[in-house]
């Protein structure tokens, strides 16, 4: 009350310095002065009675809220003790409970333990299950009945368990059958088309000639995106068919159409391995094409050049739209000379002829030297390549290695491929050469020798 008092009175002296400051420059005489002071001082009063009055009514105001929140403090001080208490009396009841209800079942708690795990088992092998395509909703229940053999409150019925027992005999019979159905697929483009599906078994799900694949997560049945070459045929006949046998082929190692299909439809093509080979294989590759180009080339030059000499040895007569027929026109042109002359003046002719009839050759035969070359220039690039990705990213992935070896070692195959056709085919055409300049060679001989006998 001391410290509202002396509030007060500041706040009065305040305003009559404040009043006495202001009025001091409207006032014209004392009196005024004196008039507009007494007036300010009264109105101040009554406002600062005003300010009191609301002050004591909301400390009043505060001191009954503080009165209620401890009053319910209390309040649910005490029902927090009157719950703990239910608390425990309910897990006493809650543990005298199960006990009778383990003491009722006897013999049944463990059959429902096998129940559980048998139901547990039965719902990952239909999730998994391309029949599942066909029946949806199998695992539902089983859902349920397992919730209701783990609960304490709740027991399965004689027609859950029965349940169970047929669907896991249904997926027996199923994985036998080869059936048709109507459902919606999605296709390879991104659409949804209901089509005519055949089941094989729990193997596979074909449709249109085109296998197809279920997923578990979503339970949609989608297209391959890729198909594998070579089993179209049967599975047409298959959905074709209604009555015999068809040759099909199947994939039994898996329960979503196995792993065996996934690896053949993921193995790359021969196309696709010789794009592995990036910018060398593809340089490997032009350079066997020049080479396939070249040989065969000469080889149609180098016949058709053995075929004018055969008709050469036949005639009598020196034609120059051969080699032969060139040789022998030197030695008719020479014929008066030395046999040691005219033996070098042949030897010149056949000199003369050799780069046309070789010509080309040493091309394939480095073109078969360097290929291989090439391949292992790819290879080390290559596995270059693999060093800083494990640098980047660590060994801890063994396919991503293998598969960046493998990539690199393309280009090693590529270059063996190509040197030893490239090595057959030089040796071919070298051979059809040597048979033509043996042939001049025997002839220019046989020439010289015909000249000695004749002086």
């Amino acid at each position: 009350m001391k410290i509202l008092k002396l509030f007060n009175v500041t706040v009065a002296l305040a305003s009559i310095l404040f009043a006495v400051t202001a009025f001091s420059q409207d006032a014209k005489t004392l009196n005024e002065l004196l008039d507009m002071i007494e007036s300010s001082s009264i109105s101040e009063t009554a406002e600062a009675r005003k300010r009191e009055a609301d002050f004591v009514r909301d400390q009043r105001r505060q001191s009954q809220l503080l009165k209620q929140a401890r009053d319910t403090e209390a309040a649910e001080e005490r029902r927090s003790d009157r719950l703990e208490k239910t608390i425990r009396d309910n897990d006493i009841q809650i543990a005298k409970l199960r006990e009778q209800k383990d003491k009722r079942l006897g013999s049944l708690k463990e059959l429902f333990g096998h129940l559980t795990g048998a139901a547990g088992d039965i719902r990952a092998k239909l999730e998994q299950s391309i029949v599942s395509a066909q029946y949806t909703g199998r695992t539902e229940f089983l859902s349920e009945l397992i919730d209701k053999m783990s609960s304490d409150t709740r027991l399965p019925s004689i027609e859950e368990i029965e349940q169970l027992w047929f669907e896991h005999k249904r997926e027996m019979i199923e994985s036998s059958k080869i059936v048709k159905f109507n459902r919606n697929v999605l296709m390879a483009d991104g659409q949804q088309a209901e089509m005519e599906v055949v089941r094989i078994g729990t193997y596979n799900l074909l449709s249109d000639g085109k296998y197809l694949e279920y997923s578990p997560e979503t339970g949609l049945v989608s297209e391959l995106a890729r198909q594998p070459s070579g089993y179209s045929g049967g599975a047409e006949d298959l959905q074709s068919a209604d009555s015999g046998f068809t040759k099909v082929g199947i994939d039994p190692s898996g329960p979503l159409g196995g792993g065996l299909l996934k690896a053949l439809i993921n193995t790359p093509t021969l196309y696709e391995r010789w794009q592995f080979g990036g910018i060398v294989g593809l340089i490997i590759t032009i350079v066997f094409f020049i080479a396939i180009i070249l040989a065969i080339t000469r080889f149609v030059i180098l016949s058709g050049v053995a075929s004018k000499v055969k008709s050469q040895l036949r005639s009598q007569q020196a034609n120059e739209n051969n080699p032969l027929g060139r040789v022998l026109k030197v030695a008719d042109e020479n014929a008066t000379l030395d046999a040691e002359s005219l033996e070098l003046k042949l030897h010149e002719a056949v000199l003369r002829e050799r780069p046309k009839i070789e010509s080309g050759l040493n091309y394939l035969k480095v073109i078969s030297m360097v290929a291989p070359l090439m391949g292992l220039l790819g290879t080390v690039t290559g596995m270059i390549i693999t060093f800083q990705m494990i640098t980047l990213f660590g060994a801890g992935d063994p396919k991503a290695m293998a598969g960046g070896i493998s990539q690199a070692l393309i280009t090693t195959v590529l270059g063996l491929v190509v040197a030893i056709p490239t090595v057959l085919m030089h040796t071919l055409v070298n051979s059809k050469a040597q048979k033509i300049l043996h042939v001049l060679e025997e002839q220019s001989a046989g020439i010289v020798a015909g000249s000695l006998e004749s002086k």
